[in-house]
């Protein structure tokens, strides 16, 4: 492997003509030309006027794709934007809410829903694999040239989401929800089997930091580019003072021969020193808190005991507790008075073996599959049972998954005793953010931000788009039979893959 390369270039603005300059600069520096099927990942988790500073902003991907199709050469048969979104909500919203549906009208690129295109198997052969296989959209297993976009965030399950974890949005719902628990760190590192980006370029002029989907804006002004994953996450890692080997992704895929974390390993290159880089970063806040610090001080207490002994962790870092997180914080951008609203409430993770501080009336919800609880909770004994399925009995061809819709239903009908009882099981593994925003809605009587008028409208459009064209690949009989799709050439080729035994994709040599 030939030493990475990381480009840190100055960028004060969202000024399309400049970062297309930079990019297609930094396409020069790294010897690389596109060609064929190119494919850009951005982060889209979330987007619109609620969530500004979560996703690729569409003026930095108008400006990669620009500068993609200036490199091209004429073997370039397809410039494409491909995501999935965060769950239950369609792509093609998040799409239209970040205003990328116009940019790539402009360029002339074509857009990929993940969530409305059939899925394809990658089989995996390291030993550490949670899986034997994992699934991908056709347009990823498919790309020839493909380009990371992801935007510069920290995290509450990962620490950091740069390139690596940008992967998750690699699977469409029902497999993205597959061992997204505990084990989240090595779902990420196994994600990397899938494909290995060419190019790398983050959106880095305004980073979020603190959190994932309603993360605080840092004004940075860099964008950062690169040719190998692993290199890239931990120059941005030790940018912000942070080891990139605490991340257990990237010390995963560190150790698995993806790439190297030492800066003496790595060429960092480019207008901006990394001094100076990392002066810019000074006092950048990461996501890792645990539930219960988290909401110290408010209404909402949070008790967390260790989820399943599989993996060794004492804390559910990907999973259920994280969600609670992000949940409130969806919501106290829809409503300022969420905490004051919030009437006191006793939430529950894992197993958890310790005292719970509830008077006689104050709602208790135990959470998560995982939850389990045997003691007294306001002077009555409440016994709850884990619920845990081990994961080699979740076969990811039955995976199953539900819109928002099914899952308001779903949540009305887990918390429908709220009124009767004071101690409620809700399961799931994990309990997702959005299904924490109705929990959270139903328990405080709070405005419920799906509701929101002012997208009514074009979500119920993109909605019904995204159910048909989800239907219409039913009807037209997608691949989810491994033997099957690798008939019909879907799945990922083989070169791109280690060799059965071999713990690094290098061994192939």
């Amino acid at each position: 492997m030939e030493r990475p390369v990381v480009i840190i270039r100055a960028c004060p603005d969202y000024d399309t003509d400049r970062i297309a300059d930079l990019v297609g600069e930094g396409l020069d520096t790294l010897g690389l030309r596109p060609f064929g099927r190119t494919l850009v990942k951005p982060n889209c988790v979330a987007s619109g006027p609620h969530f500004p500073h979560a996703y690729t902003r569409p003026e930095f991907l108008e400006g990669v794709l620009r500068a993609l199709k200036s490199r091209a050469g004429d073997d370039l048969s397809e410039l494409a934007l491909g995501e999935r979104c965060g769950i239950t909500m369609p792509t093609r919203f998040a799409f239209d809410q970040a205003h990328y549906v116009p940019m790539l009208k402009r360029v002339g690129a074509k857009a990929y829903h993940f969530d409305e295109v059939p899925q394809v198997p990658v089989p995996l052969y390291h030993p550490e694999r949670l899986r034997d296989t994992m699934w991908t959209p056709e347009p990823v297993a498919k790309a020839d040239f493909f380009v990371n976009c992801p935007k510069f965030k920290a995290h509450p399950w990962t620490t950091v989401t740069f390139s690596m974890k940008n992967y998750i949005g690699i699977q469409d719902d029902r497999h993205r929800l597959v061992d997204h628990d505990h084990r989240l760190n090595e779902k990420v590192a196994d994600l990397q089997y899938i494909v290995q980006p060419q190019f790398i370029a983050i959106d880095a002029i305004i980073a979020g930091e603190g959190r994932m989907l309603t993360p605080v804006p840092f004004d940075l002004g860099l964008v950062l580019m690169g040719n190998n994953q692993v290199a890239f996450d931990a120059v941005c890692c030790r940018l912000i003072g942070l080891d990139p080997l605490e991340v257990e992704h990237i010390r995963m895929a560190h150790e698995r021969g993806f790439g190297p974390v030492d800066l003496d390993a790595i060429d960092v290159v480019g207008d901006v020193s990394f001094a100076e880089a990392q002066a810019r970063a000074q006092g950048f806040r990461t996501g890792l808190i645990r539930v219960e610090d988290y909401f110290a001080g408010t209404n909402i207490r949070a008790y967390s005991g260790p989820p399943p002994p599989d993996g060794g962790h004492d804390y559910c870092w990907g999973g259920c507790p994280g969600a609670l997180e992000e949940a409130v914080e969806v919501l106290r951008l829809y409503d300022a008075a969420t905490d004051e609203k919030m009437p006191p409430v006793h939430i529950v993770f894992g197993a958890y073996d310790g005292p719970i501080d509830a008077e006689p009336g104050e709602k208790v919800v135990f959470v998560g599959d995982c939850a389990r609880f045997h003691g007294d909770v306001a002077g009555k004994p409440v016994q709850i049972e884990s619920v845990y399925a081990d994961r080699s009995t979740k076969d990811p061809l039955e995976a199953k998954y539900a819109d928002i819709y099914a899952k308001m239903v779903s949540m009305g009908l887990a918390l429908r005793t709220l009124n009767q009882e004071d101690v409620v099981r809700i399961t799931g593994c994990p309990v997702s953010v959005a299904e924490q925003v109705l929990m959270l809605v139903k328990l405080g009587k709070l405005r419920n931000p799906y509701f929101d008028p002012k997208q009514a409208i074009p979500f119920t459009s993109c909605y019904l788009s995204w159910r048909t064209r989800q239907l219409l690949n039913k009807l037209m009989g997608q691949p989810y039979n491994v033997t099957e799709a690798i008939e019909r050439g879907a799945a990922r080729p083989a070169q791109n893959l280690p060799p059965a035994g071999a713990s690094s994709p290098f061994e192939a040599g």
